[in-house]
């Protein structure tokens, strides 16, 4: 290596100079890297989260309690039988016959046990016109949707013969049969579809087959390596299928990202003229320096969620950084050596019908080079149009509600069982999702212990929080009773939710709570909700906290700019926003929902805003850092800084551009999905990449740049001390030091 070569320096210029001259070696290290990851993954097996880790709170109590007693509770199922005449009650003989024939049609399946009529149990409604049928499905209840179906298929018998009736099951095992049937496919289409989405797109910035193939290559090995290693940290770190999705979601959108961004730069420098080496060298001092930050910054964004608490949180955070770090080490490793390996083959598979654009190499748009004229001429209106717009999009997050949406606000009322799920509720409040008292004593049959349960299931309705019935299952073996029930509310959270304080504050502690040694923590699906509720209310200060100082950090040790590092955080923050206030608007208020396909459900499910802004914010510094390190870098080859912004923007909007499309095709897909819980992600993630990469980027970055000037440089004198990890070169330094120049960096 000439003596002009160790002049370009930094990590991402070294590793791509070293995978560029040992090519072969490159690429055959990141495939034994990938084979090696999903190899020991497979061995390994995934770990996943259990019940008793998934939350903090009694709900996380309970579950403990039940797992190290070893009681495996078996799936529940209710049939509902309801007079559609208001003359016709439970006590008539027609009625008394359909609940005789439901249950020897479900007990002559052979797949339930623990068969109960209402009359035994009393869950007959007020008005007398509907009843209960209940009983459990045989072996684990994970795997009940499975064996659900000739049960379902009998009751539906039972239906036919009696039209007078309304015969309808509904239970955990049947809904999971009827939401796989309906919408299982939903997220495997999803991820499918977000391959050929991305290479269509990137076909089209290319216009060559093998040019777009390399970053989708790339992120699948990417993703298909990240499965792997989250096999084996799931020993440490249990997962779940949420990571898996969201680790593919962001696998994706990042690995095609880094790479667009390595490869465009790469194409440009051929086409002013450098020599293959040379290019590759530039992209690597360049763009690959910008991918690593940006990388780098992204994990950081990504690790937030480990501040949670919440199991699922963690999982997905994990995978989500991994899968990050993963593409970003290739984009900076192999994909230099297969650029080299490559060369001009790189343009093979060319679409005829699609015309390369050169502008003398110099990759500028005439779009935005229109656009970043009239921003640069006034930028003082520019930034008051462009804020002024954002804030207002923003605004209607001021009023954000969140809360778990019920079953008919996730997936309408298409499904017949939502519409027996709403009717189970009108006439049982509460009892399709009845609380559950997990009853642990040292003797569970001691008098002062079956006292305080009678005592506590009295008082559960005396007090106003149940109408009963109050169910009792006792566990003799293990000293553990269950107490289910049902809430006063039903499938009004607010109200359900009120009567679970009133047994967690009220009745618990007057009557079991009295009982030495006795551990009574109230889980449910209404417990669950408050719990994860409360423990996400809670981590939010410390996540906002951990990712923006964090990333204002990394700004300033990567530009050695204070300005830069609080520019970037506040243009983050507003992006952010805005994919707030959009959210809010749609789903919330029902603002243009029918476009989307979605219903103004009136709320914003609990996990989506902290969830967003830890994706947002990551993925927002992807173009943040590809932008601003192209301003950097003309302003240390000598241009002023106004000139600087206009060939930073104008030459990087096609890449980011692309990369956008890219990123708004892939999340929007999860847009079309069923559930409205993906539809308001999806959205939020779409609508939020594209305001970025378009007012963000194109009006607002380069106008508040414009006028701030010189000072974007600043970096007070007592932080000069900080470490300097900017380690660029601009191109012609990268050329100089291969013998094509001379130009000199100016370091600022």
């Amino acid at each position: 290596m000439g003596n002009g070569e160790t002049r370009v320096r930094g990590l991402a210029a070294r590793a791509g100079g070293w995978s560029a001259r040992h090519r072969w070696a490159a690429v055959g290290i990141w495939v034994l890297f990938v084979v090696l990851a999903m190899g020991l993954g497979s061995a390994a097996g995934r770990v996943d989260v259990k019940n008793s880790e998934q939350m903090k709170g009694e709900t996380h109590t309970a579950a403990r309690i039940i797992e190290d007693a070893g009681i495996d509770e078996p799936s529940s199922e209710t049939v509902l039988i309801q007079a559609k005449d208001a003359g016709l009650k439970a006590t008539d003989a027609e009625f008394r016959a359909a609940v005789t024939a439901v249950v020897e049609a479900v007990e002559g399946t052979g797949q339930v046990t623990d068969v109960v009529t209402p009359y035994e149990t009393e869950t007959i409604s007020k008005d007398g016109r509907s009843a209960l049928v209940q009983f459990d499905m045989r072996g684990e209840a994970e795997t009940a949707g499975e064996r659900v179906e000739p049960v379902l298929n009998a009751v539906e018998k039972v239906q036919k013969e009696h039209g007078s009736l309304r015969i309808e099951q509904i239970g955990g095992a049947s809904m999971m049969k009827t939401f796989d049937d309906a919408f299982g496919d939903d997220f495997q289409k999803a991820e499918y579809s977000a391959v050929p989405v991305a290479l269509g797109i990137l076909l089209i910035a290319f216009g060559a087959l093998v040019a777009a193939l390399l970053p989708v290559l790339l992120a699948i090995t990417a993703i298909m390596a990240t499965m792997g290693l989250m096999g084996v940290v799931s020993h440490v770190v249990p997962m779940t299928d949420a990571a898996n999705s969201v680790m593919l979601l962001v696998g994706m959108a990042v690995g095609v990202d880094y790479c667009l961004f390595y490869l465009r730069r790469e194409r440009e420098e051929r086409e002013a003229g450098r020599d293959p080496r040379t290019a590759l060298r530039i992209a690597a001092a360049t763009s690959g320096r910008a991918i690593v930050v940006s990388g780098i910054t992204v994990c950081v964004a990504m690790a937030g969620m480990l501040f949670t608490g919440i199991a699922e949180f963690e999982a997905m955070g994990l995978a989500s950084l991994m899968v990050v770090a993963v593409a970003m080490v290739g984009s900076v490793t192999v994909l230099p050596a297969l650029l080299s390996l490559l060369g001009e083959r790189v343009e093979k598979g060319r679409l005829p019908f699609l015309r390369r654009r050169r502008n003398g190499g110099s990759g500028e748009s005439r779009f935005w080079t229109a656009v970043l004229r009239g921003v640069l001429a006034k930028p003082v209106l520019s930034v008051v149009v462009a804020a002024g717009a954002l804030l207002a999009v923003a605004a209607p997050a001021l009023g954000m509600k969140t809360q778990n949406l019920t079953l008919d606000q996730e997936f309408g009322d298409s499904l017949p069982i939502v519409q027996t799920y709403n009717r189970v509720n009108e006439a049982f409040p509460g009892g399709s999702e009845p609380a559950e008292v997990v009853v642990k004593a040292d003797d569970i049959n001691a008098p002062e212990v079956k006292a305080a349960l009678a005592d506590f299931r009295e008082r559960a309705i005396s007090s106003g929080a149940s109408r009963g019935p109050v169910e009792i299952k006792l566990h003799d073996a293990q000293n553990i009773a269950f107490v289910y029930v049902p809430l006063v509310g039903g499938s009004d959270q607010d109200t359900a939710g009120a009567s679970l304080e009133k047994l967690r504050d009220e009745v618990r502690p007057a009557t079991l709570g009295e009982v030495d040694g006795v551990e009574a923590p109230i889980t449910g699906q209404v417990a669950g909700n408050k719990d994860f509720n409360d423990q996400l209310v809670g981590s939010v200060v410390p996540v906002f906290a951990f990712v923006v100082v964090f990333a204002f950090l990394l700004m300033l040790l990567s530009f050695r700019s204070l300005t830069i590092a609080v520019t970037s955080i506040v243009l983050n923050l507003l992006s952010v926003g805005a994919a707030y206030g959009i959210l809010v608007a749609v789903f919330q208020h029902g603002w243009g929902a029918s476009l989307v396909g979605a219903e103004g459900v009136g709320a914003i499910i609990t996990w989506l805003p902290l969830f967003l802004f830890v994706i947002l914010f990551g993925l927002s510094m992807d173009y943040h850092v590809f932008v601003v390190s192209r301003i950097r870098e003309a302003r240390l080859r000598g241009r002023t800084t106004k000139d600087a912004i206009q060939h930073g923007v104008v030459t990087t909007a096609g890449v980011v551009t692309s990369a956008a499309v890219i990123m708004v095709a892939v999340f929007a897909i999860f847009g079309t999905l069923s559930m409205q819980s993906m539809k308001q992600m999806g959205v939020g993630l779409a609508a939020a990449v594209l305001i970025d990469a378009t007012i963000i980027r194109g009006v607002l970055l380069p106008a508040v740049m414009a006028l701030l000037g010189e000072r974007n440089w600043y970096l007070p004198t007592w932080l000069n001390r900080l470490p300097d990890l900017t380690h660029d070169e601009s191109s012609e330094a990268v050329a100089a030091a291969s013998g094509q120049g001379e130009t000199q960096p100016l370091r600022v």
